[in-house]
């Protein structure tokens, strides 16, 4: 394998000179999910195949949501499917990805320390068994979006609590309901998808509680910890502040509430910031401001690691020209280019220093060190099941006052533990 050093910005314009311009190009195949800012990413391609004129990059769009990208994408490597040689990868599939032989392990093309020049957490999220199988794109960690006005209106600061959050929307509400009758205390993820355990390990971390144990061998669901954090959510989160919609939302659709102005509080990924902040899409530019999410009293905030890594597929025959191309969209430039002009969190660190992000992202300076502690869900080859069951569990649990969130919890955690031991090997 070939073995090529991580290229920088100005590697770009050099590389595409010494290629013979008759050259038929070669076809590089990615696929990706349905991105939020399409004319960025168009741009992004454009600069790499100006770079590289020997290498043309097709795009196949996957749905926008992360199970169903996920869905489509397995289904194509279950069946060895040679037609494509790279894919993004969400930060909790290269366990799966790896142990099922789907991805090109990276060890010789992204040495340590290249990797030192990323957040910890993005790189911990890309091993499995002591290999590297992702490059980051970018660093996604859950927020809390605020509306700065109505708050400043009510003498309110940002929240630190959750049951500061219930108090603050509550007054609000309360006060604004004469002329905004329409307007809601909160808008998250809370449809039964990846974006509910997301919205729901922020919870239950900041109550002191996980969704697995600390050793990761089994279900912690039924821990009286974790199941206040999920009563808590079900009676003062959605039936109290929010409206049963808010069980359907993914996070165009709750991002959309909020940027309407029909929102007091928002929880959502660092590129909300940009859209919130955009006249285009947002009526309320310059209201908006930003903190950590709130916790319980004796707990402290936990935000869900998210982002997004490249990996390459193990039946690809382009393995080195899809290298090329990661190697290119995560140099300091590209990652750059993301920041400013879509609001996408870097994984490179010493971007969080650059003045131009900082100038488009002043909320940066800030967030940075939530960046650096953000909680990963468990790694392990058989989380999409687990994350099935999790979805089903909060689902069920928010959506249906009468259920039993004790019954609940624990048939959950049976059915998880069924499949950690499996993976583990203890079940035969």
């Amino acid at each position: 394998m070939l073995l090529l050093t991580f290229v920088s910005a100005i590697h770009e314009s050099s590389a595409g000179q010494t290629r013979n311009a008759n050259t038929v190009p070669r076809v590089l195949r990615f696929v990706t999910w349905k991105a939020d800012q399409p004319a960025v990413w168009d741009k992004a391609i454009q600069r790499f195949e100006h770079a590289y004129p020997h290498i043309r990059v097709e795009r196949e769009i996957a749905p926008h949501s992360s199970t169903a990208y996920h869905d489509l994408l397995t289904q194509k490597l279950k069946n060895r499917d040679d037609s494509f040689d790279l894919f993004l990868m969400d930060v909790t599939w290269p366990a799966e990805f790896a142990a099922a032989g789907w991805a090109l392990p990276l060890d010789d093309y992204f040495p340590r320390n290249a990797r030192e020049k990323f957040l910890p957490a993005t790189i911990a999220a890309s091993m499995y068994a002591r290999r590297i199988y992702g490059v980051p794109s970018r660093i996604d960690s859950g927020m809390l979006y605020y509306r700065k006005d109505l708050l400043e209106k009510y003498g309110f600061s940002p929240p630190a609590t959750w049951h500061d959050l219930v108090h603050q929307a509550r007054t609000i509400l309360e006060g604004e309901h004469p002329t905004h009758p329409l307007l809601r205390g909160y808008s998250g993820q809370f449809q039964q998808y990846e974006g509910l355990v997301c919205d729901m390990l922020e919870f239950v971390g900041s109550h002191n509680g996980s969704l697995l144990t600390e050793d990761g061998t089994r279900s912690n669901l039924a821990a009286p910890e974790s199941m206040q954090a999920v009563r808590f959510v079900r009676e003062q989160i959605v039936q109290r502040i929010a409206t049963a919609a808010v069980l359907t939302y993914q996070e165009p659709e709750s991002l959309a509430v909020f940027v309407q102005g029909k929102a007091v509080f928002h929880r959502n990924w660092p590129y909300a910031w940009g859209l919130a902040n955009d006249p285009r899409h947002s009526k309320i530019v310059g209201a908006v401001g930003v903190t950590t999410l709130p916790h319980f009293a004796h707990g402290s905030s936990v935000s869900a690691l998210g982002g997004w890594l490249y990996g390459i597929s193990a039946y690809s025959h382009h393995p080195d020209d899809a290298w090329t191309f990661i190697a290119f969209m995560t140099s300091p430039a590209m990652q750059k280019h993301f920041a400013v002009h879509a609001s996408l969190a870097p994984a490179r660190i010493a971007l969080y220093a650059d003045p131009e992000v900082l100038r488009v992202n002043p909320q940066y300076t800030a967030l940075f060190p939530v960046f650096q502690t953000s909680r990963p869900r468990p790694r392990t080859p058989v989380y999409p099941i687990i994350s099935h069951i999790l979805q089903r569990y909060f689902s069920r649990v928010l959506a249906f006052p009468e259920t039993d969130i004790v019954e609940e919890a624990q048939e959950a955690d049976r059915r998880i533990n069924w499949f950690l031991e499996l993976a583990a090997g203890t079940r035969f």
